[in-house]
């Protein structure tokens, strides 16, 4: 009897070791994959930072264009159109779109300096555009850590356990920010009359 007593006290402190142990795997993989979502979401306010500093800039510069190239209307109605987007979009997805199509209105903009001798020595005109430029960086540099926080958040929800413990916290994979068709193919400027 008394072997019988710690037969069963040995495996009721095996059981329940095993649930403790089992209970703090579950709660390292909830908070890991909490921690993931939320480097993930950091991210993303880290690329909005740099989108809405670029978005400050772009009337700044565009108005400095429009008063020495006026006739340019079909880039600026680009220009605006890609701002109006961005700004009505709702999610991360529609907003990554939305900035990748106002890359390549801006290198169309970049590029009026070519047929405007007069902006290549405008001082705001320079001052702006290597705001810009400086502000592209950052972008590219933003959109690059959200891109390897959404890696390291899909790599683990695709994992066996990951997404189990992901379903635990409610945390789904994310969308990449990725570069549009259109923003992948060099601008066409044509300053022909």
């Amino acid at each position: 009897m008394n072997s019988l007593v710690k037969i069963l006290f040995g495996l009721g402190l095996l059981f329940f070791g095993g649930l403790l142990f089992a209970g703090c795997q579950i709660k390292a993989g909830h908070d890991k994959a909490v921690t993931l979502d939320e480097n993930t979401k950091s991210a993303w306010a880290q690329v909005e930072n740099q989108l809405q500093r670029r978005y400050e800039l772009i009337p700044n510069l565009v108005e400095t264009v429009k008063g020495l190239a006026g006739q340019e209307q079909e880039i600026f109605l680009g220009v605006a159109k890609s701002r109006e987007a961005y700004f009505q979009a709702k999610t991360v997805s529609d907003k990554a779109r939305a900035a990748t199509g106002l890359e390549s209105v801006l290198s169309r903009l970049l590029v009026l300096n070519e047929k405007y001798p007069e902006l290549k020595s405008n001082e705001s005109f320079l001052k702006l555009q290597d705001s810009l430029e400086g502000t592209e960086n950052r972008v590219a540099v933003e959109r690059k850590r959200y891109n390897d926080a959404v890696r390291e958040l899909n790599t683990f929800t695709k994992k066996f356990f990951g997404r189990f413990y992901a379903s635990i916290a409610g945390v789904t994979p994310a969308a990449y920010f990725e570069v549009s068709e259109q923003a992948r193919e060099a601008p066409k400027v044509d300053f022909s009359p």
